[in-house]
Parts: C-alpha cells; structure tokens; sequence
C-alpha cells in the first residue's frame, strides 16, 4: 500500500488536515512540501501506536481532533486535506466531506484513497449483500461507497483519479485514489 499512499499524498503542500490519521501509516510518505498535518481521529490508541513513527518525522503533527464530521478548525485555514480508508467507516461521509471543504482554503486540494463500490454490477452486488456484515465485523467499513461521487458532490472537483482492483477478493480491493480541488 505505501505506493498507494506516496502517490495519494503527492501534490499536497502547506498545512494540511489528514481525517483518520489512526497509527499514522502516511507519516512516512509525507512529502517536504508539508509543513504541518492537523492529525484528527476518534481513536487514540493510535497516536500511541504512531509514536516512532511521529518521533521520526520532520514533519509537525497536532492532534487536533477526533470526530471527521466536526472539525476544530477555522474556515478556510488549511492549504490541502488527506484521508486514507476513511471515508468507508466514517458515519456521515458527507458531513465530514462538508467539513474538509470547509477548513480547506479556495482551491485547496483534498486527496483520498479509499476501497469502495465496483463499477463491475456483478461485484457491487455482492458488496452491497456484504455490507451488514462487513459494518458489524469493522468498525462501521462500508464496502460500497463511492467516495469520488461523495467528494464530487461535496463541491470538489476531481481532478485525478485512479481505479483499479488491488489483489484479493474483488468485493474489497476496488479502490480509488483520486485528488479533487476545492470549488
């Protein structure tokens, strides 16, 4: 996956706001352009699990907040935002996508990987079959979003995008890792 994230995070540059920082997989992959993360997510077990990677980073990060749908962040403060397979367990995807365009300064850029809905019907059948029991066993992971519609529609323009499917079962490795600009 660190391909996955390098190309995900590049492009970004200034401050930044990263929803679903968790164990902080993207440190290493942060770019020299970045000079600041707002680092927010519910579960603090994983800034403790983030600790070596935190102490190697030339990069500052602030534990800002925990909720994606309530940023603690003024409008129009940060230069660009990140999430990395979030955007599938967030509760209210477009709260937190109104939110990232709000924080974000006119044209930022908001770059995502996500695992999401197959444009394949026979696929996305079974990812919506799969869905309940996927919520119950991850944290509320929903297998058939689609998150560069929910961004579009959040007032994004996607301006990069890749799909594809990764290895292993197509019902959970579609993914898109797309990079969209604030309207």
């Amino acid at each position: 996956m660190r391909k996955w994230r390098e190309r995900t995070v590049s492009g970004l540059a200034g401050e930044i706001v990263e929803i679903g920082f968790g164990s902080g997989l993207n440190i290493p992959v942060y770019t020299a352009e970045i000079t600041s993360v707002h680092a927010i997510d519910p579960a603090v077990v994983g800034r403790k699990l983030a600790q070596k990677r935190l102490d190697a980073s030339p990069v500052k990060v602030l534990f800002e907040g925990l909720d994606g749908e309530a940023l603690p962040l003024d409008d129009g403060t940060v230069d660009g935002a990140l999430c990395t397979f979030t955007l599938c367990t967030v509760p209210h995807p477009e709260r937190a996508i109104t939110e990232i365009h709000r924080v974000l300064r006119p044209g930022g850029r908001f770059h995502f990987l996500e695992h999401g809905l197959a444009p394949d019907p026979s696929v996305a059948k079974w990812q919506h079959r799969l869905d309940p029991i996927q919520r119950r066993l991850f944290d509320g992971c929903h297998l058939s979003r689609d998150s560069s519609a929910l961004v579009a529609a959040g007032g994004f323009d996607v301006v990069e995008i890749e799909q594809q499917y990764a290895k292993g079962p197509k019902p959970f490795s579609y993914f898109t890792r797309a990079a969209a600009v604030r309207r």
